[in-house]
């Protein structure tokens, strides 16, 4: 008799919506989730997820945690970016265990490739909680530099990734981990249509962009494909005008289940 695989079925979206809380370790500056350590920034955050349940719906906290930071500089190995301390990511491994939160790895690779990146976390990514991020806005093709261009990624890269991460978790038998590709623009993903769906994963796409609410509906209109993905929001505390309410993204069609703050 072969192995009894008992967690892969059990999926991350059942009636239930994320609600993360973004940036990076130590620094406010790229986003709330660095504006308190992670004892105190929880409180915050599950209060602000509270209203995401008025309709039934299940919520679950989750951590977005910018591991690999996009630099103007190319840095000493020439991939204009850097890795936060070990330190500081277990630290916020440790956290969502305890406080039963999500963890995703959030990587701005540069002129590095995602799969090359991601690899260097596997060791959080051995963890049942712990998912990860791709944002092609921060992948650089040769000559370009973070910051001054708009970066993309084709989806060969993105089905590599995920190929790998998928293989990570089936080996250990976990359940669903989450894998979130970024995009505000059409063309940030190359041939977004040949990006496999993988078994043990759930996909989302997570619309960004900050503006106003007409602004981000037409950014959110313009790019989903739901029939593909699960669909993600993002909300910036600081850039956004007239801020969605909850009851306003959820009211959201394509219907919304990943939904973050910047």
């Amino acid at each position: 008799m072969g192995t009894v695989r008992l967690h892969q079925s059990r999926p991350v979206f059942d009636r239930r919506v994320l609600v993360a809380y973004y940036g990076t370790a130590g620094t406010s500056s790229l986003g709330v989730l660095g504006e308190a350590p992670p004892n105190q920034i929880t409180p915050r955050l599950r209060q602000a997820a509270k209203p995401y349940g008025q309709t039934g719906r299940r919520v679950r906290i989750v951590y977005e945690l910018i591991v690999t930071i996009a630099d103007a500089d190319p840095g000493s190995d020439g991939s204009y970016s850097h890795d936060i301390a070990q330190s500081s990511v277990k630290k916020y491994v440790r956290a969502a265990r305890r406080n039963r939160a999500l963890l995703i790895l959030d990587l701005q690779p540069g002129r590095s490739t995602f799969p090359t990146v991601a690899k260097r976390f596997a060791w959080a990514l051995r963890k049942p909680h712990v998912g990860l991020a791709l944002d092609p806005e921060w992948r650089m093709g040769p000559g370009e530099v973070p910051g001054q261009t708009v970066g993309s990624v084709a989806a060969r890269e993105v089905n590599k990734t995920s190929g790998w991460l998928a293989g990570l978790a089936r080996r250990r038998d976990q359940p669903q981990k989450v894998l979130i590709v970024h995009q505000f623009r059409t063309d940030m993903v190359r041939h977004i249509g040949r990006i496999k769906d993988r078994t043990g994963l759930a996909q989302v796409q997570h619309v960004d962009g900050f503006g106003s609410q007409s602004q981000k509906l037409a950014t959110y209109h313009n790019v989903e494909r739901h029939k593909q993905f699960h669909m993600g929001f993002k909300l910036f505390y600081d850039e956004d005008s007239d801020l969605f309410r909850p009851r306003e993204v959820l009211r959201l069609r394509p219907r919304v289940e990943y939904v973050s703050y910047q």
